[in-house]
């Protein structure tokens, strides 16, 4: 997301914002904007499912959803009211938390409203940070794929150990998985992947996925193929790098991804205590 997007955001919500008996609030009807849902019928369904979560968390779902009108022009001076709910920031917080989080939108405000402050930096910050542990993630989620399609092939765990030790070799100009540990710092009984740069994780993730596709495509059987396999697709993601000036071994450590998942849990944790203890519309 580019920083002008974010900012262009940000300034939306900010604006949208306004007080009822000094607790912040947003209106549904602007919020269907920001969220670029173009039907109000289509948002009404992601209000409903957001509502259900507020009762599934067992706080009373009109301290937070309040059903209210709206005025709007409609030309010639005239004005009429259509239904609309004035909304608290943890409301917000679930409605895009249940809506559509391809939109840009939607994955922006699921960090706007978790965040307690209003400073866009840290917004910016949890943004990437997000990110990175989606990352994660995914690599872990297409490693385990590869397993299994391994598996069936005739490689056990130890030679799927092998054979993403040589991929990463591949990948990090000769630099094994250990090498990179050690020049990462990075404790001996963590994964690698834990302490890499998004860009290095995602990298990652397009070798393995390719790996897997080809072993299916052209049904290769035993290690040794599947081997060869991996690095040439590692050689070809690193390939992509070093021609868009960056060598990925050179790249610095980024936070462990368990203390970063861990920071990013307690956004929200802190999001629901505060919640239990005030932020409530009074009626």
């Amino acid at each position: 997301m580019k920083k002008e997007q974010i900012q262009e955001l940000f300034e939306k919500l900010e604006t949208a914002r306004y007080n009822i008996d000094d607790i912040e609030c947003w209106s549904a009807r602007e919020l269907q904007t920001v969220f670029a849902y173009s039907e109000w019928r289509n948002f009404l369904k992601v209000i409903v499912k957001a509502k259900k979560s507020c009762e599934n968390s067992g706080i009373d779902v009109s301290d937070h959803f309040v059903d209210t009108n709206k005025m709007v022009d409609l030309g010639s001076s005239s004005k009429r009211a259509i239904e609309d709910v004035a909304l608290t920031r943890y409301a917000c917080y679930l409605i895009a938390q249940n809506g559509d989080s391809t939109k840009t939108e939607v994955a922006f405000a699921q960090t706007y409203f978790a965040v307690q402050t209003r400073k866009q930096e840290i917004i910016e910050q949890r943004l990437l940070d997000v990110v990175r542990v989606c990352a994660r993630e995914k690599l872990s989620n297409s490693e385990k794929k590869l397993s299994g399609i391994l598996y069936e092939r005739g490689v056990d765990d130890k030679g799927f150990a092998i054979i993403r030790s040589k991929g990463d070799t591949a990948l990090f100009g000769g630099f094994s998985t250990n090498d990179m540990k050690l020049k990462l710092v990075v404790p001996g009984n963590r994964p690698l992947a834990d302490f890499l740069p998004t860009l290095t994780i995602k990298a990652k993730d397009l070798a393995v996925e390719l790996t897997s596709h080809n072993i299916v495509e052209n049904d290769l059987q035993g290690e040794k193929p599947i081997t060869s396999e991996h690095i040439e697709n590692n050689k070809a993601v690193r390939k992509i790098l070093l021609e868009r000036g960056v060598k990925p071994e050179t790249l610095p450590p980024a936070e462990d991804i368990k203390k970063l998942q861990r920071k990013l849990n307690a956004d929200e944790k802190k999001l629901l205590e505060d919640t239990k203890k005030k932020n409530k519309i009074i009626t």
